[in-house]
C-alpha cells in the first residue's frame, strides 16, 4: 500500500518529456513535418534510435536518452503494480502536472481521435474534407492541452 501512494511522487520526479507525435502535413505540393497538427496530416514514427558510436563501438547517450532509460527500468520494475505498459506509463508522467479538467479531457480525446482517423481513412469526397476537419481539430486540442 506504501508503494502505491508514492507511486505519484515517483512520476512527478521521474518526469521527462516522452515524445510528441511527429505530422506530415502536404500543402500546396509541399512537404512538411512539424509537432503540431494540420489538416489533412499524417502521423509518422520520429523515434531516434540509441545506437552505438560506430568509430569508437562505445554507447554513447545524451542526458535524455539516460532519462528514458531510468524511466523505463522504473517502468519496469512497477509493471506488476500499476499493470501499465510502459507507452502508458510515459503518457501518466507527460499528464501528471496538467489540472485533473485537462486530464479528464485528454482521456476521452485518446478514445475519440481513433475513431476520426479511422472515420478519414473510410470517408470520401466532401464528407472526408469534413472528416479530416474533425480529426484536425481533435489533434489541435490534444497539442493545445499537451497531452
Amino acid at each position: 500500500m506504501r508503494v502505491l501512494l508514492t507511486l505519484p511522487l515517483l512520476l512527478a520526479a521521474l518526469s521527462g518529456s516522452a515524445a510528441p507525435p511527429v505530422y506530415r502535413c502536404e500543402t500546396a505540393g509541399k512537404v512538411s513535418y512539424s509537432d503540431s497538427p494540420c489538416v489533412g496530416a499524417k502521423v509518422i514514427d520520429a523515434t531516434p534510435n540509441q545506437g552505438i558510436d560506430q568509430m569508437s563501438g562505445k554507447s554513447r547517450k545524451g542526458r535524455d536518452v539516460q532519462r528514458t532509460e531510468l524511466n523505463h527500468a522504473f517502468d519496469d520494475a512497477l509493471r506488476p503494480l500499476t499493470g501499465k505498459s510502459r507507452d502508458e506509463m510515459d503518457v501518466l508522467r507527460r499528464r501528471v502536472q496538467l489540472p485533473a479538467r485537462d486530464q479528464g479531457e485528454c482521456r476521452q480525446l485518446d478514445a475519440r481521435l481513433p475513431e476520426l482517423e479511422a472515420a478519414t481513412q473510410r470517408e470520401t469526397g466532401a464528407s472526408k474534407a469534413r472528416k479530416d476537419v474533425d480529426l484536425y481539430q481533435a489533434r489541435k486540442r490534444y497539442f493545445d492541452l499537451k497531452c
